[in-house]
């Protein structure tokens, strides 16, 4: 069996940004997925089509069918004292807030001075070409309830 639309696919593998690991399935439970649902970035879902069970690839995506590439919209300048005085400033910080219609959004603090925080809202992987090693653990038909419901029910369903 191919990895094909329609399928729960469960993956290994491991993420490297910039020479380092930022993730990892390794030691842990696979990824699992439906193909062809849009549940990973595109570019390593285009990837995958074809391969097999213990198939083991190596996938480098470009920004733009990864994470985006970095909006320069994205970055926004907030007052010092908006922030609350339990949350570090300092560059790197992440944080959850609200938009007006209340969901959260998330953001990093890319930068403090004397007034203001510039807040950066680009996904952290934004604007990275993404190297992946994946390895194919396993590929079975996805039933009819995890199609219409668009996600993977673990546990519940018989070889």
């Amino acid at each position: 069996m191919k990895v094909d639309d329609g399928q729960v696919i469960s993956m290994h593998y491991t993420l490297h940004v910039d020479g380092q690991v930022v993730d990892s399935s390794e030691g842990g439970e696979p990824l699992q997925f439906i193909q062809g649902m849009g549940h990973i970035i595109p570019g390593l879902e285009h990837e995958l089509y074809d391969m097999n069970i213990g198939d083991s690839k190596k996938v480098v995506v470009a920004p733009k069918d990864g994470y985006g590439e970095t909006n320069a919209e994205a970055f926004m300048d907030v007052p010092r004292g908006s922030f609350p005085p339990n949350v570090p400033l300092k560059a790197g910080t992440e944080l959850e807030l609200r938009d007006q219609a209340d969901h959260p959004v998330y953001a990093r603090i890319e930068a403090v001075s004397d007034t203001n925080v510039r807040l950066n809202m680009n996904h952290p992987l934004a604007g990275k070409e993404l190297h992946f090693d994946v390895k194919i653990a396993d590929i079975r038909q996805a039933t009819d309830e995890e199609i219409s419901h668009g996600h993977v029910h673990s546990g519940e369903h018989n070889h």
